[in-house]
C-alpha cells in the first residue's frame, strides 16, 4: 500500500498530533488479513459503536429545533423536500439510503442535463461532484461549505448503517472504482465524517486514484486515536467552510 502523503493543510495536522502513527509504514498484510484483525478487535468496536450511539443521540437532541428551522429555511429556499435519499452501499456490500438535508435543487439528481454542459456531466458522472455546480441552490452553497448538509446522516448512525467516522458512503458503481480492494472497502460502515474529508477532501478524486489511497488507507490504519483526530480534523474544516 502507498504510504499516505501528507500535506500542509491543518486538518491533516490535527489528525498526526492525535495519531503519531497515522502515517507510519505499516505491515504488510493481505485485505483478508486487514478484515480479519478489524473484526477481532472487539474493544475498539464496542468503543467506536458506543461513541456513535451517544454522540449522534446527542447532537441530533441538541440540533432537533435549529435542524427544524432549517428544514422550512430549505423548503422555502427553493421548491422540494428539505431532505433528500440517496442509495448507497453499506457494510458487506449492503445497500442502504442515507439522509441530508437537501442543498440541490429537487430535480438535479434525476435530470442533471437540464443545469450541467458536456463537460459537467461527465465530471458528475465520474465523481458526483461538480465544479461550481449550478443545481446547488443559495442556502445549499452554505450548508455545503459547513457540511451542514451531513447532518441528517446521524441517523443512520442510530440505526446502525453508518458509524461517525468511516469510509465516505459510496454508489455501487464507485464501488468498482476499488478494484481488487472493494470487499476490504466494504469491510466497515461508512461514515459521515472520514480521513478524505479532512485531509485532501476537494483535490482527491477517482481519476487521480487518491480517493481510493485515502478511503483503503483508514481502513487499515482505523484506530480510536485515528478517529478522535478526524473527529477534531472535522470540526476544524466546519469552521473553516471547506466543503463543497
Amino acid at each position: 500500500m502507498t504510504q499516505q502523503k501528507t500535506t500542509s493543510s491543518s486538518n491533516e495536522g490535527s489528525v498526526a498530533l492525535a495519531c503519531e502513527e497515522t502515517f507510519a509504514p505499516l505491515p504488510e498484510l493481505s485485505d483478508a488479513e486487514v478484515t480479519k484483525r478489524n473484526r477481532a478487535r472487539l474493544g475498539y468496536r464496542a468503543a467506536k459503536r458506543a461513541f456513535d450511539i451517544a454522540f449522534s443521540a446527542v447532537v441530533l437532541a441538541a440540533l432537533m429545533v435549529p435542524g427544524l428551522v432549517l428544514a422550512l429555511a430549505i423548503s422555502l429556499d427553493s421548491p422540494g423536500g428539505p431532505v433528500f435519499r440517496q442509495e448507497r452501499v453499506g457494510r458487506g456490500g449492503r445497500p442502504m439510503r442515507i439522509f441530508k438535508f437537501r442543498s440541490m435543487r429537487a430535480d438535479a439528481h434525476e435530470h442533471p442535463e437540464r443545469y450541467l454542459d458536456e463537460a459537467q456531466l461527465a465530471a458528475w458522472r465520474r465523481e458526483q461532484k461538480v465544479e461550481g455546480d449550478p443545481r446547488v441552490t443559495r442556502l445549499g452553497r452554505f450548508i455545503r461549505k459547513t457540511s451542514i448538509d451531513e447532518f441528517p446522516q446521524l441517523v443512520n448512525v442510530l440505526m446502525g448503517d453508518m458509524s461517525v467516522v468511516g469510509p465516505r458512503p459510496v454508489t455501487e458503481a464507485e464501488t468498482h472504482e476499488f478494484g481488487e480492494h472493494r470487499d476490504l472497502a466494504l469491510s466497515v460502515r461508512p461514515g459521515v465524517t472520514g480521513l478524505w474529508q479532512v485531509t485532501e477532501r476537494n483535490e482527491a478524486t477517482w481519476e487521480n486514484g487518491d480517493r481510493q489511497r485515502i478511503e483503503l488507507e483508514y481502513v487499515r490504519r482505523c484506530g480510536l486515536r485515528m478517529d478522535a483526530g478526524i473527529v477534531v480534523g472535522t470540526l476544524g474544516a466546519m469552521a473553516r467552510k471547506t466543503g463543497r
